[in-house]
């Protein structure tokens, strides 16, 4: 098997919330060919398997991870600055990223600058802060199909939108990303902007306790009807709400952390609650940000992986199992 190879592999370790049970087998590529290989003997052998790489978003099962987990990890981080472009392999943790960027006097990427998380999954999502997205900068991803063949995307090619991206459908690595940054600027202003957003997300957001950060998706679209997700959840009286070791962030309502001893069930159950009572009051379903990995290896929305969410209001909406989606994360039925 390509690949750094480890048995029995406590998942808690690697996830931001510190929750999940114990991976049979890890497997770490050192390089785009060896991920490419791995890929490929991986469908030749039709072994059930996930991908992962910083794990920032991600819950995994409390019966822990039967399928093949690869890790795309520090053996595939590397960057380099060409002019206006940063060339990054998908293991490139985003702050790195936006500290590189404003050492060359690049700007466009300032707010990753307090993600915890790789660019490979970062473009996955399509994620960012302060209403920006990756995809923003993103000009061409390298891409590694599910048959192991590499090929790329441009960015237009990519389908990004809201905390989304086309790969979240086609089972594509992202195995590199080009970026295009606008070039001139000062260092130091770069700097002092990155410090500014550092200090706003630690004022905001809990960091003393394990978390994957915000849970719904937030869209200002919806800002002027409901507000962002953490207003709407707190006006709903769920700050501070407990379901086992898990919480409700009394800091950040759009925020689950791990008081200790959480389970993902518990977890599970703290959103599923959330969505139920948003859907019974506003006729929306917020869309969940985190994904549920289970143990077979499926990857799914954790708010896919409870109870289906079903609302009983006058109205009689069906607020769960169909109607569109929403821009802002919200599923009206």
């Amino acid at each position: 098997m390509p690949g750094a190879v480890e048995e029995r592999v406590d998942l808690a370790r690697h996830s931001h919330w510190r929750i999940g049970g114990t991976a049979d087998i890890v497997v770490r590529p050192r390089s785009v060919d060896e991920l490419s290989r791995l890929y490929g003997w991986l469908a030749a052998q039709d072994l059930a398997h996930v991908v992962i790489g910083g794990s920032t978003n991600l819950l995994f099962s409390d019966e822990g991870l039967r399928a093949i987990c690869v890790e795309i990890g520090s053996g595939l981080a590397g960057l380099r600055v060409e002019g206006n472009l940063i060339f990054c392999e998908p293991g490139a943790w985003a702050p790195h990223i936006a500290r590189g960027a404003m050492q060359a006097g690049l700007t466009g990427i300032e707010h990753i600058c307090g993600i915890p998380g790789t660019i490979g999954g970062l473009v996955y999502m399509n994620g960012g802060s302060q209403r920006h997205g990756i995809g923003e900068a993103v000009v061409r991803v390298v891409t590694i199909d599910p048959q192991g063949r590499i090929g790329s995307r441009t960015a237009e090619e990519c389908g990004f939108r809201y905390r989304h991206s086309i790969f979240q459908e086609t089972g594509e690595i992202v195995a590199g990303v080009e970026l295009n940054l606008t070039p001139g600027s000062d260092p130091g202003t770069i700097r002092r902007e990155m410090l500014k957003i550092m200090g706003d997300r630690r004022r905001k957001f809990p960091h003393r306790q394990p978390s994957c950060g915000s849970v719904f998706v937030s869209n200002p679209a919806f800002y002027a009807e409901y507000g962002p997700p953490g207003a709407v959840i707190e006006r709903m009286g769920f700050k501070g709400l407990r379901e086992g070791g898990a919480q409700v962030s009394p800091r950040h309502a759009n925020f689950i952390v791990n008081t200790g001893g959480a389970t993902a069930r518990d977890v599970l159950a703290l959103i599923q609650r959330i969505r139920q009572r948003v859907a019974e009051e506003t006729g929306y379903v917020m869309e969940v940000e985190a994904r549920f990995v289970s143990s077979s290896g499926r990857v799914i929305s954790a708010g896919e992986a409870g109870v289906p969410v079903a609302s009983n209001n006058a109205a009689g909406y069906d607020h769960g199992g169909s109607g569109r989606v929403m821009p802002g994360g919200f599923r009206k039925a």
